[in-house]
């Protein structure tokens, strides 16, 4: 939520996060025009303002949110296409993000030209379709063509492992390239964080998790202000770490 709301300029997201404020009450108010306080004022609509930011952020409709087990919190199945509708309605720049990469896409595929969306570049070279993310680093896509989708309009193709674990053409299209390279520069900035960490005994890593053997004295809350730190590459990106001591690995 914090990468994809930083591309994309959607800044009362961005302004939720540099106040500390809880994103799922934060959307829900959005979504609903109403405060939404946890455990507090219109509270019970938390819970859905936390599954759509869950379920909605790379284009998912009524099929992501079941299954996100809307159903079985107890959201009834003819609010679901209202409660994606008031998701996208509330996140307006992250929606025109997804359409934005997707011509990129498709035009530096088509006519072979680079393609700059906000800190992006889309280029092909090599028979390769290549995205540049904010670090410099670069996902790779082999290649990529322009077909058609099973609904009769116009989608991107690549080469990779599928499913079934065996080489195929792929299908992708704008909000599935956000996912990729949204969670590619998560990435990149945990690796940030592991550099900056170097002089740690850093002993693993989990998802956006660091693991790090030290002494009893060490602070924990020196160790999350250095994670924190925004990579110069991500300017006006906000970021937080919290952390916890333990014996042994375990969830907080």
């Amino acid at each position: 939520a914090r990468v994809i709301s930083w591309m994309a300029g959607e800044k009362w997201k961005s302004a939720a996060f540099a106040a500390g404020k809880d994103i799922y009450c934060s959307t829900a108010s959005q979504m609903f025009g109403m405060p939404v306080v946890k455990h507090g004022v219109n509270g019970d609509l938390r819970q859905k303002g936390k599954i759509a930011e869950l379920a909605c952020g790379y284009g998912g409709s009524v099929g992501a949110l079941k299954a996100m087990g809307a159903m079985e919190m107890g959201i009834p199945e003819e609010e679901l296409g209202p409660l994606v509708q008031s998701w996208r309605a509330a996140n307006p720049h992250i929606v025109d993000f997804w359409w934005q990469v997707d011509k990129a896409v498709k035009t530096a595929i088509k006519k072979r030209i680079p393609v700059q969306v906000n800190n992006l570049r889309f280029f092909c070279k090599s028979g390769m379709l290549f995205i540049e993310l904010p670090s410099g680093r670069r996902l790779s896509y082999v290649k990529p063509r322009i077909g058609e989708n099973k609904f009769g309009g116009e989608s991107v193709t690549y080469e990779g492992i599928g499913a079934s674990k065996k080489w195929e053409r792929l299908e992708s299209y704008g909000p599935k390239f956000v996912e990729n390279i949204v969670q590619g520069t998560a990435r990149d900035i945990l690796c940030y964080a592991m550099q900056t960490l170097r002089c740690c005994a850093i002993v693993g890593h989990v998802h956006d998790e660091l693991i790090i053997e030290c002494e009893k004295n060490v602070s924990v809350d020196a160790i999350c202000d250095q994670m924190g730190r925004t990579p110069p590459w991500a300017e006006g990106l906000v970021l937080r770490a919290d952390g916890y001591e333990c014996e042994f690995y375990q969830k907080d």
